[in-house]
């Protein structure tokens, strides 16, 4: 079976698009900062879609049972196909406490960030592999467990000077536009070397995300979700 491919979309890039993508994945919804439950539930969507929710607004104080009644509602009445946890706030116990909540309860399978996964049977959401690193060692830690992959065309910027090493990213809007392939990592590189330093800049083209995904696939990933603004819409 393929691995399955969303992309993460707001509410206004689905109403102003009008050759929606074939796998959705509804990014809106939160905890609301206003009462015990959830914001920014969809009305309607493509049957097959993946919704996720986010803590962005912190969980404190919200009611779990009402939090799983309103996504098992809206799970079924949208007949989405997964719910994503895509929770940040490891510190927080109540967000550890819900995933756990959700992921055994819900009536679809419920992915959790690798922050959460620990104990649970559910997949793991794994961010985005890092462009000097090999597919198969990025995987290695969950070989028993069902994978989902963050894909996106982030690279990173690799400073080599005489105090040692420093990485800091490269936003893909501001990759080079020459560079030379490299098919081990599915990336591109550059590399600029002065009296005092080298500096390499990695990055993936869409060419590049496409191989990875396809070896990711070999090696038993599941499901791979990014964000449509970067992958697929129209550049601005």
């Amino acid at each position: 079976m393929a691995i399955g491919r969303y992309f993460a979309m707001t509410a206004a890039e689905i109403r102003g698009c009008s050759d929606l993508p074939a796998g959705i994945a509804w990014m809106a919804c939160h905890f609301s900062p206003y009462g015990t439950g959830l914001s920014n539930l969809p009305q309607e969507l493509p049957e097959g879609s993946l919704l996720i929710l986010n803590d962005r607004t912190p969980i404190h104080g919200h009611d779990p049972d009402r939090i799983a009644q309103q996504l098992a509602e809206t799970i079924k009445a949208n007949h989405c196909c997964a719910l994503l946890l895509d929770f940040q706030r490891p510190e927080q116990p109540e967000t550890a406490a819900l995933a756990q909540v959700l992921a055994e309860t819900l009536p679809c399978p419920t992915a959790v960030s690798e922050l959460y996964a620990e104990g649970l049977a559910c997949p793991v959401f794994l961010p985005p592999l890092p462009p000097d690193v090999r597919v198969e060692t990025y995987l290695s830690p969950w070989q028993n467990r069902e994978v989902w992959l963050e894909m996106a065309l982030e690279g990173e910027v690799i400073t080599l000077t005489e105090e040692g090493a420093a990485v800091a990213p490269l936003p893909f809007r501001e990759a080079p536009e020459e560079g030379f392939p490299e098919p081990v990592l599915h990336c591109h590189y550059q590399v600029q070397i002065s009296d005092t330093q080298a500096r390499f800049s990695l990055w993936r083209t869409k060419e590049d995300l496409e191989t990875l995904l396809q070896e990711a696939e070999a090696l038993g990933v599941k499901c791979a979700v990014g964000l449509y603004q970067e992958l697929i819409a129209p550049a601005r």
